[in-house]
């Protein structure tokens, strides 16, 4: 339980980074702010793909969702 919680604490914020970093690169018109907001969205999308598909796989695996563990 350890290991994908280390996997996600480093995941999300190294995606963070280097969105903003590479946003910062690729437009450099755009403002510190712009680059930050852009970033926190492609993250939240992310998570909530990975969300989503994991929820999937648990109710395709399960016969009763609710009182199956």
């Amino acid at each position: 339980m350890l290991l994908p919680l280390a996997w996600g604490s480093l995941l999300f914020p190294g995606l963070f980074g280097l969105c903003a970093w590479g946003l910062r690169r690729a437009r450099p018109a755009w403002t510190h702010n712009d680059c930050v907001l852009i970033s926190t969205r492609l993250v939240s999308s992310v998570q909530a793909v990975l969300a989503t598909g994991s929820g999937i796989i648990i109710i395709r695996s399960c016969s009763h969702v609710i009182t199956d563990r």
